[in-house]
Parts: structure tokens; C-alpha cells; sequence
């Protein structure tokens, strides 16, 4: 139990009207889950406003709310008003769970493609170093060994702290976390101390969400913005917007690239699909993972372990040996020679990075086909962009259905053909159904073909009209290899 004047610490209020002596043994946003303890936080969120349900939240008995709207006041109700509830939400769980993520070393990674590899990577190299590690990511939560299902890439502020204070008291010392665009804007982290964040690029994503570039930059900065200075803030030099991300942080200032000037520097001398040797600040590595993108992300990774105090050599010995990360640039070979590529590279930039390396890899013989789609109720000026990337790196194009949610599949396909030229019209298909694309593309390959198959990656469904319908890019392109070998 928590005294309600405590948990309060830190949050911007307007007005109380009622007592704060009170304790309390629930935080909760949903009108549902209020009960008699519970401190009610009315969201105003896209669908819905949380101040609709006070009257719900009443009648089961809750006893404290807090708003950002005038409401009327109610005998026997603390009525705290506030200018965010997101805000206040994040801050209360932060304090009501009592401050977990000031008991660890916290590194947040942000950015619009690799944040999954990076965290994942950094909780690889520090487990394997023994560390007591935990793992907020897109793919999986991990608490030690312990796996919990991640439903979102950044919890809600209260299963975030939960999850940061389960990992305290099982005695983690370090914990690495994708901060999503949509986490950062809605504060779901606020009042989380960071020991540090890495920035890893942006391009076009999410405007469904943010409506311009601008503002998508902006929310990005703002997780910057926040890091105190005790903390470091690792950007990547050799994106345009790298060092934008550092310009008002108060944290440390450090860079990582390929290319340009920076305190960390990689370079690819060898990029193979049995795994890229790396020189790191002059120091060679081989290592499983495959194609620049992946260098940058183990330059990211290597130069957090330098930050956090690991000794180089002890490093450079783990990093070359972490295992790539599920629906991460996985492939597999069938017994007739045809390589199979499941990534979840779902934006345009991240899908031209996985056909580049294929491209820098292949011998020129062979045919690569691209298995691509676009999600339903998301950002559509991608969708010509990534048709138009497909078919520039590709000798053969498969249009087809990712997670169409509410949308007509067939809408989304004819926006991405938006994308094809009148030279790529002949080598490029619409198959709806994915499953029959990805049965079409490994009919059509022969001996030494790749086929990508793009977009999902790790998700093991298809999300049709609200309905999460049983679906997995590895699983059936595992299966249809099994019949080819037999």
C-alpha cells in the first residue's frame, strides 16, 4: 500500500479537491479494472477519452481520479487535476513501484530501425558476461532468463515500472529497452531514469501517428531532451538527423558510424552470408550477423559496453559471437540450393538496407525474388516507396498481404503499385494471400535463388479485420523447404 501524497512526488497538479492521505494499492487507466483502491487516470487517448467513464469508475467504488478536464465535483472523491494525464501516470506508477529504474543501469534505445537487435544484442553480451540482465524489446521481455510476452515495443508506464521493479528484486543489474516514437509522445517514460540512449537513425514511419517528418524528429529529440547529465547519448554520426537528436541533451555526447568522423568507428571488410569480419577502431572480429546494418548495430552495442565500463577485448570476444535476432535477417538454404530471407524490415529504409546487403552478397547469378507488403491502418505514403525499392533491387516482385488490419488488402496492393514503373510491371505479382505468395515464389526459384520474404519477421500472425488469424514467415517457408527436400 501506498500513501497517495507519495506517489505523487514529481507530477505538475492544478488542483485537488478531496484528501491525499489516503493509501492505495492499484494504479489503473481502465474503466474495467477500478475498484475501491485504485487511483483512476482518465487518458484521453485517439479512440477513446477516459473522462467519459468517471461514472463507471465511481460506481465500482474508486475513490481517487485523476483528469486533465474540469469535472464536477463528487462528495467522498480526491479529484486531482492535472495538465497530462499521461504525464502524471507515468510518474505515479514510477513512484508507487518505487523508482526501479534508479536501482539499474537503464539504456534506452531509440530509432526507427535496429532498436529490437541492439537491445537484444546488449542483453546477449551482458548475460553472457554474467550480468543479471533484463530486456524490454518488440519480440519478447526478459527478466534473467525469464521470458514475458511483449504486446507492445514500450509498455504502458504501469507494466513498464512493474516490470523494471520485478527485475530490481530479482536482482538485475542492467536493463536494455526500445523507446518507441509512440512511447516517447505519449510519456509513457517519463520519469524513468536513463543511464543512457542511443539513437540509430530515422526515416519515413509512423506518420499515420506524428502527420509529418518533422514531428516524428522532434518526438524522437524529445527522449534526448530528457536524459540527465550523469547519463550518455549515443547517436549515429552517419545519419543526417544523428546529431540533431544531441543538440539540446544535457547527458554526455558521443558518436558511432562507418562512414563519417566519430568516437566510434567500424568498417566491413568482409560481407558474406557466413557472417561479416568487422575491424572496430582497428581491432578485426568475425561475427555471425550479416550486412552493414548489422554493423552498425554491433558498433552500437560495443560502444554502450565501452560506456558501461566493460573491458574492450572481454567485449570484442562476446560480440563475436551473438546470435542474430528472430525475423532478423534469418535464412536458410533448401537441399535444391534456394537461400530463403525472413526479415521484419517494414519500412522503406530497412527493407532497401536488407536488399542492399543481398545485393553486395549475390554473385549475379541468381534470381532474387522479394515477398513484400505494406500494414493495414498505418502510414500509406510508404507503400508506393517500398514497391518501388523491391523492384529496383529485384529480379522478380511478389505484392502481397502484412497485417491488413481494418483495410481491403487489395487497396493496400494497388497503393504500393502506385510504386511500379512501367519497366517493373512485367516482373512483378499480386498474390493477396501470403501464404500462396510465398508457395508461388519458391515454385518459380531454382538452384541458388533467394527469396526475401519481408515485413514480419518475428509476428506469428496475420491481423485481419480485428481478428489475429495464425501466421508465421519462417514456420511455412520451413515447411515448403521440408516437401522440397523430400
Amino acid at each position: 500500500m501506498r500513501k497517495l501524497q507519495d506517489i505523487l512526488y514529481g507530477v505538475k497538479m492544478l488542483s485537488i479537491e478531496g484528501t491525499n492521505s489516503q493509501m492505495t494499492d492499484h494504479l489503473t487507466f481502465d474503466s474495467r479494472d477500478a475498484k475501491e483502491s485504485s487511483v483512476f487516470f482518465a487518458i484521453v487517448g485517439t479512440v477513446s477519452n477516459g473522462h467519459d467513464y468517471i461514472s463507471q469508475v465511481i460506481e465500482a467504488g474508486c475513490k481517487t481520479i485523476v483528469v486533465s478536464e474540469t469535472v464536477e465535483t463528487i462528495n467522498g472523491v480526491t479529484i486531482i487535476r492535472v495538465e497530462d494525464t499521461n504525464e502524471a501516470l507515468a510518474i505515479v506508477a514510477h513512484n508507487f513501484y518505487g523508482e526501479p529504474s534508479k536501482a539499474l543501469k537503464l539504456i534506452g534505445i531509440t530509432g526507427t530501425n535496429g532498436k529490437t537487435t541492439i537491445a537484444t544484442l546488449l542483453y546477449q553480451l551482458f548475460s553472457n558476461l554474467e550480468f543479471q540482465t533484463g530486456l524490454i524489446s518488440t519480440v519478447v521481455n526478459k527478466i534473467c532468463d525469464r521470458e514475458i510476452q511483449s504486446t507492445h515495443t514500450t509498455p504502458d508506464p504501469i507494466q513498464l515500472n512493474a516490470l523494471l521493479r520485478e527485475m530490481v528484486d530479482e536482482g538485475c543489474s542492467h536493463c536494455f529497452m526500445e523507446v518507441s516514437s509512440h512511447a516517447i509522445h505519449q510519456s509513457r517514460i517519463k520519469g524513468l531514469h536513463f543511464s543512457g540512449g542511443v539513437f540509430t537513425n530515422i526515416t519515413h514511419d509512423h506518420l499515420d501517428y506524428h502527420k509529418t517528418f518533422k514531428e516524428y524528429i522532434h518526438v524522437k529529440k524529445a527522449f534526448f531532451d530528457q536524459l540527465p547529465n550523469s547519463a550518455f547519448a549515443l547517436t549515429n554520426n552517419d545519419d543526417k538527423n544523428g546529431m540533431v537528436m544531441l543538440q539540446n541533451t544535457a547527458a554526455r555526447k558521443l558518436t558511432y558510424a562507418m562512414r563519417s568522423m566519430a568516437d566510434y568507428k567500424v568498417k566491413v571488410l568482409e560481407n558474406q552470408f557466413s557472417g561479416l569480419v568487422l575491424s572496430f577502431n582497428h581491432t578485426e572480429i568475425w561475427t555471425k550477423l550479416i550486412g552493414d546494418f548489422n554493423a552498425y548495430n554491433l558498433l552500437a552495442v560495443y560502444a554502450v559496453a565501452q560506456e558501461l565500463g566493460l573491458e574492450e577485448t572481454e567485449t570484442l570476444t562476446i560480440v563475436s559471437q551473438l546470435e542474430s535476432v528472430d525475423g532478423r535477417f534469418q535464412f536458410m538454404q533448401s537441399s535444391s540450393g534456394i537461400t530463403a530471407i525472413v526479415d521484419y524490415a517494414h519500412t522503406p529504409d530497412a527493407l532497401y538496407n536488407v536488399l542492399n546487403t543481398i545485393e553486395k552478397i549475390r554473385t549475379r547469378n541468381e534470381t532474387v525474388f522479394t515477398i513484400v507488403g505494406c500494414g493495414g491502418d498505418r502510414d500509406k505514403t510508404k507503400r508506393p516507396e517500398m514497391a518501388a525499392i523491391a523492384c529496383d533491387l529485384s529480379d522478380k516482385v511478389i505484392l502481397t498481404s502484412d497485417n491488413p488490419r481494418s483495410e481491403d488488402p487489395n487497396t493496400i496492393i494497388d497503393d504500393m503499385m502506385e510504386g511500379v514503373d512501367g519497366v517493373s510491371f512485367k516482373k512483378t505479382l499480386s498474390i493477396v494471400d501470403r501464404e500462396q505468395a510465398i508457395k508461388t515464389a519458391v515454385t518459380m526459384a531454382e538452384k541458388n535463388d533467394i527469396i526475401l520474404i519481408a515485413g514480419k519477421g518475428h509476428e506469428k500472425y496475420q491481423d485481419i479485420k480485428g481478428v489475429k488469424h495464425d501466421f508465421d514467415d519462417l514456420e511455412t517457408i520451413t515447411e515448403l523447404f521440408k516437401k522440397l527436400n523430400k
